[in-house]
């Protein structure tokens, strides 16, 4: 069986053909392959020093204990590598990540527009708008004169407690791979290089640095390198990041099977792969696939500077690979035109029509979880409105560490967290200046709003007894090198919403938060909104789905869980014996710390619970409307599927057909196979036809996938816990 899944997906997935081919301009495949001629040409011409000047990188900022010289062309910013001026090649000026361009540890005052967190983009299940956002951040990240956007974050939530959880697209292998690729090919329509990361089975940062994952080569395949297959596949990143973990005993950026078996041999990748930094450990790690060391002053040595040049001189292999290094560096640099359409810092950037992007990423990407008695929207009727907590007078919260975007004025709000070293800054508890409570006053007009910080619980009660509607917001703060606890919120926050859901039964708990959290308070109030990390416009957004000037449509992109004993790793590894450490290093020379993942091997999240015959607190799928949709007519023969959509409610609204396959051969096997994202006007309704990509009916088996033959079951889902009726279709076998 021969697939090709680039077109295929585009077709299906409904992203427009700017993804697969510039305006006007060559398809990506002969972009590619022009760029990879140019760039053998190139490296023909390159003298043996030139050779090492493209394959290491530094931070230029103060960091790390020899920090180098900071050329004088390079922005304060996550990673710089000289150019060639006597060949015509750029210098490649990077800044982090997939939210937007970061604040990198407060040196550029310029600020930036932040998305919503990964997590609240992916509740949006909108390609299209993703490739928005993306082409959105790139454009500021050109404007600031950088060429690489160290995004692309697509690992999938093995954990709900996972510290980064909040950067990525949930879960599911097909919804984070097409999210991302949809963002990546957004990010790159600016003539800039994307990244994709971290590659990969980064699933924790506990021991981030040494933390090793033991899972089955099927089991990898069909979940986490799947995502990053079809992200790549739809978004043909310039780069793609390796990873700080271990896989296998090996380090994940000197992963022999990862980078030059699965991702540049099966895969077929032509662009290059470069560390995170600090995560290299020796100079074998270009021979196992690495093209490219970053910010190489963290590590123990700039291994691909003179170290490489001396191998390369004595060793036939070396000098064949640093060829393959630089041309791939090149290759990705001639593809998405950084030499012919080069930054220039101080480009415009309209920061208006970016907020806005913003903001209607947030407010698609808002889940409505419960509404007990229609307490939402709020009615004009609404006199007095108790505000509570979240710093809900200052801000929305935003995740810390390196994707940390702040806009103009710096955060409205920043607790330092992390001592006092040189990244103190990535670990700061900060507020984008977005303001619930103005947009809850502005949204609510005449009502009578007041605030209260929470720290009281008795001053809260107080109020909230007063107030016809209490408005709660809890937070979560999420951060690059720590993982959570346990799935409580902090600071006695559950506390706080059950006295003033007791006080006040139309309690409406807004929830900022990183990930999936516990509710021991949901059944005591009338509505709760999971809001994640909103972004530069997220109180605007939350004060539209609350006054119902918007429609909540978010789905949830992960599980919520209904106790930690239900996940596979009920304590997280290695969290009861290591002292927090965002470097994430092992503590001595021996330390070893594994991470069993063939516990669910592919099953994560909903496929976990469907296996255990757990029921989740809030489903993976899940979410609220203002009105009603009905799914009918599924008709499927395993390769494709159409079926009608219906709003059978009073007022406009979006919902999210998902379908899934549930049964194949007898045995249960639940899979998303397909969404569409549908928005419809009152009474109306849509037919939906979907692709199903082969990969997700299928097992990896003995080096190649493999389709058993016997029936299949398929089922629209209003979320992975409620299905529809059973569509079987019998299939052949296939392998390939």
């Amino acid at each position: 069986m021969q697939f090709k899944p680039f077109p295929v997906l585009i077709a299906a997935l409904g992203l427009s053909t700017a993804t697969s081919t510039q305006a006007d301009g060559p398809s990506i495949e002969a972009r590619w392959a022009e760029a990879s001629r140019r760039a053998a040409a190139t490296v023909k011409q390159m003298t043996a020093a030139e050779k090492t000047v493209l394959t290491h990188g530094i931070m230029p900022l103060p960091v790390g204990p020899n920090p180098p010289p900071i050329p004088a062309d390079a922005i304060a910013g996550a990673g710089y590598v000289s150019g060639i001026d006597r060949l015509g090649v750029p210098a490649l000026k990077e800044s982090d990540a997939s939210l937007g361009v970061a604040y990198v540890f407060g040196l550029r005052k310029d600020g930036a527009t932040a998305l919503p967190s990964g997590l609240a983009m992916a509740s949006t299940w909108n390609p299209e708008l993703l490739r928005e956002g993306g082409r959105m951040i790139g454009s500021e990240a050109r404007a600031k004169g950088f060429n690489v956007l160290l995004a692309g974050g697509v690992n999938l939530m093995r954990d709900p407690r996972n510290g980064r959880n909040f950067e990525y697209f949930g879960e599911d292998p097909l919804l984070a791979g097409t999210l991302a690729g949809a963002s990546i090919a957004g990010i790159q329509s600016n003539n800039i290089i994307s990244t994709i990361k971290h590659f990969a089975l980064n699933g924790q940062e506990t021991g981030r640095k040494f933390v090793d994952v033991k899972i089955s080569e099927g089991a990898a395949r069909e979940s986490d390198l799947l995502a990053f297959q079809l992200a790549i596949e739809l978004g043909q990143p310039g780069s793609v990041m390796c990873a700080y973990n271990r896989v296998h005993g090996q380090q994940a950026c000197g992963s022999d099977w990862l980078l030059n078996k699965v991702l540049k041999r099966d895969w077929g990748y032509r662009g290059f792969v470069m560390s995170d930094w600090g995560a290299v450990a020796d100079l074998q790690a270009a021979l196992h696939g690495l093209d490219q060391q970053s910010g190489a002053q963290l590590d123990p040595q700039v291994f691909f500077a003179a170290p490489l040049a001396e191998a390369m001189k004595r060793d036939p292999a070396y000098a064949e690979r640093v060829d393959d290094m630089n041309q791939r560096v090149l290759t990705a640099i001639y593809a998405n035109g950084l030499d012919s359409n080069p930054a220039t810092r101080g480009g415009a950037i309209d920061l208006q029509a970016n907020a806005a992007i913003a903001e209607t990423v947030a407010k698609q990407g808002i889940v409505l979880l419960r509404n007990q008695r229609n307490v939402l929207p709020l009615r004009s009727a609404t006199q007095r409105i108790a505000v509570i907590g979240g710093y809900a007078d200052a801000g929305v919260m935003s995740g810390a560490g390196s994707s940390q975007v702040q806009g103009e004025g710096g955060p409205a709000v920043s607790i330092p967290l992390g001592g006092s070293g040189p990244f103190a800054a990535f670990l700061t508890q900060s507020y984008h200046r977005s303001v619930p409570l103005a947009a809850i006053k502005a949204s609510a007009k005449q009502a009578d709003v007041r605030f209260r910080d929470g720290r009281y619980v008795s001053e809260a009660v107080m109020q909230a007894k007063q107030a016809d509607v209490a408005i709660v917001f809890a937070t979560q703060w999420s951060a690059e090198g720590f993982d959570q606890p346990d799935l409580t919120l902090p600071d006695g926050q559950d506390a706080l919403i059950s006295a003033v859901a007791e006080a006040n039964p139309n309690t409406i708990v807004v929830l900022e938060t990183g990930g999936p959290i516990l509710m021991p308070w949901l059944e005591r109030t009338a509505a709760v909104v999971q809001a994640w990390y909103p972004g530069a416009r997220g109180a605007e957004a939350i004060a539209a789905v609350l006054f119902g000037e918007v429609n909540p449509s978010g789905r949830l992109p992960v599980t919520f869980p209904a106790s930690e004993r239900d996940l596979p790793r009920p304590q997280l590894d290695g969290f009861d014996s290591l002292e927090p450490n965002f470097m994430g290093s092992a503590p001595d020379p021996q330390a070893r710390l594994t991470a069993d993942y063939d516990i669910e091997g592919s099953d994560l999240g909903y496929r976990w619970n469907a296996r255990r015959h757990h029921v989740a607190l809030f489903p993976f799928g899940f979410g609220l409307s203002y009105t009603s949709f009905v799914t009918s007519g599924l008709k499927t023969n395993g390769v494709t599927a159409s079926f009608d959509v219906k709003n059978t409610g009073d007022r406009a609204g979006a919902t999210v057909a998902q379908l899934y396959l549930v049964s194949r051969g007898g045995e249960a096997k639940q899979r998303l196979v397909g969404f569409q994202r549908v928005e419809l006007a009152p009474g109306r309704s849509r037919k939906v036809s979907l692709t199903i990509d082969p990969r997700l009916l299928a097992d990896w088996l003995d080096g190649s996938w493999q389709i058993p033959a016997g029936e299949y079951q398929f089922a629209l889902g209003e979320h992975a816990e409620a299905l529809g009726t059973q569509v079987t279709v019998k299939m052949k076998p296939s392998r390939w």
